[in-house]
């Protein structure tokens, strides 16, 4: 019996799920600029703003905030994306993301202002130490990670102590004390009054007093108390005798003393 085998028909290339796809994604990208498009697009490919944001992603930092802000990056990307141009869009996005996790790193996480350069070295080092920590099962050195990022060992210090400026803490902010009861705060506890405060006025107060002294009294006590010399080195410099200038200090001192007192009654009062 001779028959005729009927054929199976075959999808074309052009009706195939990946064709589909590419013509589905082609139709978003035409379309980008409309509400529902764009937003299709940003959820297409919001896989990739997540893996970005983890490679920032810090115990300081909540990994939802990074995905927020690669989000922001790749909806910019997607804006200026241009599919004529025959470019891959992941090839233009991922700088467009990244750029945009170090701008905030940069802008919005530092409590303390230290230069871009120190900025983006200490955020290398961290991811150094994090990589080399998982490699060699320990911290790295200051040299292992001059070796691996192919820096001075004086710059990787630096880096290292530009991350000190990213998180500071309050002086009024409590501490828990060991016993789990509220201690004192860091400023009760490291602060104190400075006395080069008081020194400072002081010398201020005695320098403008000094101008007002003989050329002779001035000289012996700066001998004295400038560069502590003794009575009987002062008169050898000089050329008077010891006695001579054991008068001379007291009767400088005791003229500090009338005109360092007149001033503080003239100063004006400071309401405490």
């Amino acid at each position: 019996m001779t028959g005729t085998m009927a054929a199976t028909p075959t999808a074309s290339p052009a009706s195939s799920p990946a064709a589909a796809g590419r013509d589905d994604l082609a139709s978003l990208w035409r379309n980008r600029h409309r509400p529902a498009a764009r937003r299709a697009l940003v959820e297409r490919h919001m896989p990739l703003a997540r893996s970005l944001a983890r490679r920032y992603e810090r115990s300081s930092e909540p990994i939802d905030d990074l995905v927020q802000v690669a989000a922001l990056g790749l909806v910019k990307a997607i804006d200026r994306f241009d599919p004529d141009r025959g470019v891959a869009f992941v090839s233009f996005a991922v700088p467009t993301v990244l750029g945009e996790l170090r701008r905030y790193f940069r802008d919005c996480c530092w409590d303390v202002h230290v230069p871009r350069a120190a900025q983006e070295r200490a955020l290398k080092l961290e991811q150094a130490q994090a990589q080399l920590l998982g490699d060699l099962g320990r911290a790295p050195t200051v040299a292992e990670l001059a070796q691996y990022l192919e820096l001075d060992v004086e710059q990787v210090l630096d880096g290292l102590a530009a991350t000190q400026a990213y998180g500071v803490a309050s002086l009024d902010a409590p501490r828990t004390a060991s016993s789990g009861e509220d201690a004192a705060t860091y400023h009760d506890l490291l602060g104190e009054v400075d006395g080069g405060f008081e020194l400072a006025e002081d010398s201020v107060v005695i320098g403008a007093a000094m101008r007002h002294l003989a050329e002779r009294e001035r000289r012996v006590l700066i001998l004295r108390f400038g560069e502590d010399l003794t009575q009987s080195e002062i008169a050898e410099r000089i050329g008077v005798s010891q006695m001579h200038v054991s008068r001379l200090l007291r009767r400088a001192l005791e003229q500090l003393r009338i005109l360092t007192r007149a001033a503080a009654e003239e100063a004006p009062a400071v309401d405490g």
